[in-house]
């Protein structure tokens, strides 16, 4: 058997046991939820569209949980209210998984290209790990819209923005009218400059609010005006699901939380996004843009539960992303492989359930928050790219988009070998 033919054969088997070793993980540590938000979604639906009731009197049976998202929302599902029960569950996976997917692949592809690994065997090794990913098998088992909106963010900063295209922002404005803590994206497309994309950003938003509101006029009044103030409908502050930093505060003292000290320790952090938001807009660093705002929605959101915490992936995927970067065995690429890995172990292994009946004193303090700390770290200390332009080989141009253009040499190399030009050969 060739060489090359015992490789392939190698990583198939390769990825046929870590397929198997995850499924085994997640027979044991995965909770079941029995797609309880996909029932809450359907349910409001239904009683809506079907038997007659109002969208946001609706409340799962035995539970305090109805429709939380703003009318558009309801209208891009309403098509679930139609689908038998088990074919919605098909939809709703099959969105997640793929939304996911195309996700991993934008981030992961351009390290698997530069390390010379095999394009392939990159991407299915990391949907193994994604799929044990406790905010990603969260929003699957629950039948969350998480990765439909990271989705469609993704889509402006890693696809149009860089390109300079004039529909950049209609994403985040899609993402802000099916559920509002995407709007971050849009205070992002501003605090950067992108007054273009802010522009159309709005534009999208109103006209999907404006569209529902002229087709469900009662339903929009009612989100506006009383549905979108009830907090009560989503759930304790204090409940250990919730890591962001108002679940922080609120883990202090559950009974009368500070509402001052939650406000002081968002105003900060806020701070610091805007001064990192601001250093990889000036690098033209999209991706890291997504990271850290992803990671900022996740520590200033009132709520933030595990599964909304596929916001860190972009982060995680880019840790490793500058570890491969680095020089190989430098102390550099150490740290941030590391870093990748204990923050990624961290976010399969379910620790803070573990204080979720008792997170009083330092250890419940430390450990019930584990994942605010991860948001909090990514959000201070994730690296971001150098400009482009000076690490461009001599000869190379930039278009007024800031794109590089391939010199004459680079053109005629075949694109599956262009990313080692300029790179010392190795011996393999």
């Amino acid at each position: 058997m060739a060489q090359g033919a015992r490789r392939t054969v190698g990583q198939i088997v390769v990825v046929v046991v870590l397929a198997v070793a995850v499924a085994a993980f997640l027979s044991v540590a995965a909770a079941r939820h029995g797609f309880f938000d996909l029932q809450v979604y359907r349910g409001a639906l239904v009683w809506w569209a079907r038997d007659g009731g109002e969208l946001y009197d609706y409340l799962r049976p035995n539970t305090q949980y109805g429709f939380t998202y703003p009318p558009f929302a309801a209208l891009v599902m309403l098509p679930m209210a139609y689908l038998p029960w088990h074919a919605a569950i098909v939809v709703s996976v099959a969105a997640g998984v793929v939304t996911g997917a195309v996700l991993i692949w934008w981030l992961l592809d351009p390290v698997a290209r530069r390390a010379g690994w095999t394009r392939w065997f990159a991407f299915a090794v990391a949907l193994c790990l994604a799929a044990a990913f406790e905010p990603m098998r969260e929003t699957i088992n629950f039948g969350q819209v998480n990765t439909l909106l990271l989705f469609l963010v993704a889509v402006d900063l890693l696809r149009l923005l860089p390109r300079g295209s004039r529909w950049a922002g209609v994403g985040i404005g899609l993402a802000t009218a099916i559920k509002l803590t995407p709007g971050i994206f849009l205070v992002y497309l501003l605090v950067t400059g992108r007054v273009r994309a802010a522009v159309t950003a709005v534009g999208a938003a109103t006209g999907a609010t404006v569209l529902a509101a002229a087709l469900f006029p009662d339903a929009s009044r009612e989100f506006w005006t009383t549905a979108l103030w009830n907090t009560g409908r989503v759930g304790e502050l204090a409940f250990v699901s919730n890591q962001s930093l108002r679940g922080v505060v609120a883990r202090l003292d559950p009974t009368s939380p500070s509402t001052l000290a939650w406000l002081a320790l968002a105003a900060a952090t806020v701070a610091l996004w805007v001064w990192r938001s601001r250093v990889a807009a000036s690098a033209g660093d999209s991706a890291a843009g997504l990271a850290l705002t992803g990671a900022v929605m996740c520590l200033v959101s009132p709520v933030t539960w595990v599964h909304h915490l596929v916001w860190l992936l972009p982060g995680l995927l880019l840790l490793v992303d500058h570890g491969m970067a680095a020089p190989s065995r430098s102390r550099r690429r150490g740290v941030l492989l590391g870093a990748a890995t204990v923050g990624y172990g961290l976010l399969i292994s379910r620790i803070v359930w573990a204080w979720e009946r008792d997170f009083t004193g330092l250890d419940g303090f430390l450990f019930s928050n584990t994942y605010v700390w991860i948001s909090l770290a990514l959000l201070a200390f994730l690296p971001v790219r150098r400009p482009a332009v000076a690490e461009m080989p001599p000869g190379s141009v930039v278009e007024p988009a800031g794109v590089a253009q391939l010199d004459q040499t680079e053109r005629r190399t075949p694109a599956g070998q262009r990313h080692l030009i300029g790179r010392p050969l190795t011996v393999r």
